[in-house]
């Protein structure tokens, strides 16, 4: 029986050896038929941050420019605006050398006709500012050349802009398609009072484009337009739109994000359906021209982020003052933080915003732990 041991041995070590080879193969999902399984890759947030109306100096009628050619009027908020993946504020008037002025003043001490040398597109870029809007009511004080030469002077500078009729600004961040369209209820721009046409404009983006961004320069002016009307608003006569009737039928459409200006001051927050409105954003640094008194001279920054699909997960009111000569500068007081905050809760009680004491703004989450402070209902989000 040794013998016949030994002889067998041979064979039973090939046959071992077939059923681990068979075994361990098929520990092996590729063998076995199961493919492997790829890891997601997760796309990036993206941060913004946002002003409203900038208007760095006219000399026209006569020569009404900050000392040191305003070099400075941007220089003690420049690292909140250089710190973002893309920084956006409306140009209000032009970048010009000469011209003829399209508008007529009377009184040269009330001229509301804004022209400033075009490189002063280049303090915007060191500021860091990426994109700007040319679609409002001083972006033809001389004419649609005069937009044309801010173009140009943009161009020059490194920025994009948006605001003609056809002027979309389209570029990549951190690999996804931003496209950002911004619209004015006055001729030659992206009509804001032709709601289905911005809705077949903001669809065909939409489709083409990871986020689309959208600027408005509407509203009234002068006192008493904090608050928001939840109808068309007239202003000499001129029709600026129904804000929140527009700004709710392009997110219906694909829209990520709308930030306005207009009125002057700031107005109310409102997250709809996960997308954040901007409702107004005031002044930011329009040095001289302009009233820069009461709420007027508030200057909010708004940063912000957003999911790759256009999501709103947090932001923060930043807030700031403006100053004459000094430029804009930070407010400890956290005037403007409070102002959007109060009139948030005024405009739209039910939204799902919850604001911090220290001008951070979240997203409602509903949790026994989540206490808003702003003692809001707490309503699922949109």
């Amino acid at each position: 029986m040794h013998k016949l041991f030994v002889r067998s041995l041979p064979l039973f070590s090939l046959i071992l050896l077939f059923l681990t080879v068979n075994l361990v193969g098929c520990a092996v999902p590729v063998c076995c038929g199961k493919p492997e399984s790829k890891p997601q890759i997760k796309k990036p947030d993206i941060n913004i941050t946002a002003v409203g109306d900038i208007m760095l100096g006219t000399n026209f009628p006569d020569d009404r420019l900050a000392p040191d050619d305003g070099a400075h009027l941007l220089k003690a908020i420049t690292p909140i605006l250089d710190s973002a993946d893309i920084t956006f504020g409306n140009l209000e008037g032009v970048l010009l050398e000469g011209g003829e002025a399209a508008k007529k003043c009377k009184n040269s001490s009330s001229c509301y006709v804004f022209r400033s040398p075009p490189h002063y597109a280049k303090y915007l870029k060191d500021a860091g500012f990426d994109v700007l809007s040319l679609a409002n009511n001083h972006a033809r004080d001389f004419g649609e050349e005069g937009r044309t030469a801010s173009m140009q002077a943009l161009d020059t500078a490194g920025l994009l802009h948006t605001g003609r009729v056809g002027d979309v600004a389209r570029w990549k961040v951190k690999g996804l398609t931003v496209s950002f369209i911004a619209y004015a209820p006055f001729g030659g721009s992206h009509d804001l009072l032709d709601i289905p046409l911005a809705v077949k404009q903001i669809k065909a983006l939409a489709k083409k484009s990871d986020l689309v961004l959208v600027s408005i320069h509407a509203g009234a002016e002068g006192k008493g337009v904090a608050h928001i009307p939840f109808k068309n608003e007239m202003f000499y006569g001129e029709d600026r739109g129904d804000v929140v009737k527009f700004s709710h039928a392009l997110i219906d459409a694909g829209a990520d994000l709308v930030i306005g200006h207009g009125p002057h001051v700031p107005r109310a927050l409102e997250l709809y359906k996960k997308r954040l409105i901007a409702y107004s954003l005031g002044n930011f640094l329009t040095y001289q021209g302009i009233r820069i008194t009461g709420n007027n001279g508030v200057a909010p920054i708004l940063t912000l982020t957003l999911s790759a699909e256009g999501r709103f997960k947090q932001g923060k009111i930043i807030s700031a003052r403006q100053y004459r000569p000094r430029g804009t500068l930070l407010d400890k007081n956290n005037k403007a933080a409070k102002v959007i905050k109060k009139l948030t809760l005024a405009d739209f009680p039910d939204t799902p915003l919850v604001f911090s004491k220290n001008g951070l703004i979240t997203p409602l989450i509903l949790s026994p732990n989540n206490i808003p402070e702003n003692n809001q209902k707490t309503t699922p989000a949109q």
